[in-house]
C-alpha cells in the first residue's frame, strides 16, 4: 500500500523523455503527464493505492530458437495475462467497497504511472532496465493497483536496488538503454514493433524473429532467472505464412489483446514482412513478391526491403520490377536501396 500523492519525480521524467524525443511519441503516460503522475486528478476521492505484481512466468513459456516461417511473441503478450491481474484485484477492490468503501482497478491504465507505483509502495525496485524488478520474480511481472478512498497503513519501499549491475544495457540488440535507468524508446524494439509508420531502415535487421515485443533485457536480468528457468513450455511461436494471409477480423480475433494502432491489423503484417525477410529464406521469396504488388505502399516497401535480404534470382527479378515501375517514390526507393545493397556481381544473375 501507499499514498495517493502525487508523482513528481516520475512526472519530471516523462516530460524530459517527451522534450527530448525518447518517448517517441509513444502515448500511454506519456499523453498528458500532469493526469498519470496524479491519481487524484482523475479520482479526488482518492487517499490510497493498494499495488501489486503478477509474475507471468513461467506460465508464458519460452518460444525456443528461431525457425523459418515462424515469428515469436514477447512472453508478456503470449496470451492476455493482464485478465488474471484484474481479476485479483477486482477482489481487493469489492473487499474494499464491502467495508463501505470506494475502489476501483487501475491496470494498464495511463492514468497512473504504475512503475512509480509499485515502487513506493515497496512491492519492488527500479531496475537499470527501467523496469520494475521484484524479488522472486525480476522483471517478469505485469503490474496494477487498486484506487481507494480508504486510509490504509503504507508499506515502505524496498531499498533494494540493481547496484553495479547493468546486464540489461549490452543485451538490448539496439542500445535502446542509454544509461542506467533510461530508454530510448525511439531504438526500442518492443515499443518499435506496435508503432505506426514504416520501421526505419536501420532496425529492420535487428528486429530478426520478433513479431511483437521483444524479451532480451529481461532474459539478461539476474533476479529473473529462475522463472526463466522454469518457462519450458514452448509457446510463443506464430506460423508467419497463415498470419500474413489472414484478415483484419481474424488477427484481431487472434490478437486482441495486442497495442497496436487502432488494431489495425497492417502492422502485424508489416512486422511479419521484416521477420519474413530476416528468417524466411528462399521459401519466403513467394509471399514477400506478393505483398511486392500490394495496395498499400508501406506493405509493398517493406516486402521490398525483404526481398533484398533473401537476394536469390526471384527476389532480384522483383525488386528491379519494382524499382522501375512502382508509383510511390519510397517504395521505388526501398526496390533500388535493396538491389544496391546485395553482394557485388549478383544483380546481373
Amino acid at each position: 500500500m501507499t499514498s495517493a500523492a502525487p508523482f513528481p519525480e516520475a512526472a519530471g521524467r516523462i516530460l524530459e523523455a517527451v522534450a527530448s524525443g525518447r518517448s517517441a511519441g509513444l502515448p500511454f503516460t506519456f499523453r498528458d503527464p500532469a493526469i498519470a503522475a496524479d491519481v487524484q486528478v482523475s479520482f479526488d476521492w482518492a487517499r490510497c493505492l493498494v499495488v501489486a505484481a503478477m509474475p507471468y512466468l513461467p506460465t508464458a513459456g519460452s518460444p525456443g530458437p528461431s525457425q523459418p516461417g515462424t515469428a515469436r511473441i514477447a512472453r508478456f503478450a503470449v496470451s492476455d495475462h493482464y485478465r488474471p491481474l484484474r481479476s485479483a484485484l477486482a477482489e481487493v477492490a469489492g473487499l474494499l467497497i464491502d467495508s463501505g468503501h470506494r475502489a476501483e482497478v487501475l491496470v494498464d491504465d495511463s492514468r497512473l504511472v504504475d512503475r512509480a507505483a509499485a515502487v513506493r509502495a515497496g512491492v519492488g525496485w527500479s531496475g537499470s532496465s527501467t523496469l520494475v524488478l521484484v524479488p522472486g520474480a525480476g522483471p517478469w511481472v505485469l503490474l496494477g493497483s487498486v484506487v481507494t478512498d480508504a486510509d490504509l497503513a503504507p508499506t515502505p519501499a524496498m531499498r533494494r536496488t540493481c547496484g553495479t549491475c547493468v546486464a540489461c544495457m549490452p543485451a538490448c540488440p539496439t542500445g535502446a538503454i542509454v544509461a542506467p535507468g533510461v530508454l530510448d524508446a525511439r531504438r526500442c524494439l518492443s515499443a518499435v514493433l506496435q508503432s505506426p509508420g514504416w520501421i526505419p531502415a536501420e532496425l529492420r535487421g535487428a528486429i530478426g524473429d520478433r513479431l511483437y515485443g521483444c524479451d532480451d533485457c529481461l532474459e539478461a536480468c539476474p533476479p529473473g532467472e529462475r522463472l526463466l528457468e522454469g518457462a519450458t513450455s514452448g509457446d510463443g511461436r506464430v506460423d508467419l505464412h497463415r498470419l500474413i494471409g489472414a484478415d483484419d477480423a481474424s488477427l484481431r480475433a487472434a490478437f486482441p489483446h495486442f497495442y497496436v494502432p487502432r488494431n489495425e491489423g497492417r502492422w502485424l503484417r508489416r512486422n511479419s514482412l521484416v521477420v519474413l525477410g530476416n528468417t524466411g529464406g528462399t521459401a519466403a521469396v513467394g509471399v514477400l513478391a506478393g505483398y511486392a504488388a500490394h495496395a498499400d505502399p508501406m506493405l509493398r516497401g517493406h516486402a521490398a526491403w525483404a526481398l533484398g535480404r533473401i537476394g536469390d534470382a526471384r527476389a532480384r527479378a522483383v525488386l528491379r520490377r519494382v524499382a522501375a515501375t512502382d508509383p510511390d517514390p519510397a517504395v521505388a526507393a526501398e526496390a533500388v536501396e535493396a538491389l544496391e545493397g546485395l553482394p557485388a556481381g549478383t544483380l546481373t544473375r
